[in-house]
């Protein structure tokens, strides 16, 4: 099992994030959940026993390329170790394929099953991405239901968040209309 030794809270334009990391490497990321103390105590049921501490070299350069890629930045993100440690085999396997979509793309769940070896595995892909304990890191959001449907996002602020991490990392990479125009977030499709 992934050693958690630490973490730190970061500011980003999404919201406060937190990372969490141990000897191996990161062991988890947060997305923002509305407020500091919510944040902290989301942390605190993650890593119990982990203290917060200022982040070593290779923590914060982590940190400067999540923030760089919430700022709307095309960041390859695939430098940063990840301590998955008694993960299942099959979600790290789904976790190293999502890890390989680029900022600004997209693939379903089908594309990562067929890229298993078998398309019925699509639901299997979408429970192991609802496990994922890395987001940004391994970019979940990147990855859609059939026909370009949102599909689900277990992080806080659920399919807002994740339309809204999409339309960042589009506005950096493709300058035409998004598919929501200039809808605000609550009034674009959920499904």
């Amino acid at each position: 099992m992934a050693t958690t030794t630490a973490h730190a809270l970061f500011p980003s334009d999404i919201g406060e994030c937190a990372v969490a990391w141990g000897p191996a490497g990161i062991t988890g990321v947060l997305l923002p959940a509305g407020d500091t103390a919510r944040l902290r105590e989301r942390l605190a049921r993650r890593a119990p026993t982990a203290r917060e501490a200022e982040p070593p070299a290779a923590v914060a350069e982590a940190i400067g390329a999540m923030q760089a890629l919430l700022a709307g930045e095309p960041r390859d993100l695939t430098f940063i170790a990840l301590d998955l440690e008694g993960a299942p085999d099959f979600d790290r396997r789904v976790w190293d394929i999502t890890r390989q979509i680029p900022p600004g793309s997209t693939l379903t769940y089908g594309d990562i099953a067929r890229r298993l070896g078998d398309v019925a595995l699509s639901r299997e892909v979408g429970r192991a991405l609802g496990q994922n304990p890395c987001p940004i890191v391994v970019p979940c959001h990147r990855v859609l239901a059939a026909n370009g449907r949102t599909g689900g996002f277990s992080a806080p602020g659920g399919v807002d968040t994740k339309l809204r991490m999409l339309s960042i990392e589009r506005a950096a990479s493709d300058p035409s209309p998004s598919l929501f125009g200039d809808l605000p977030m609550a009034a674009r499709p959920q499904r």
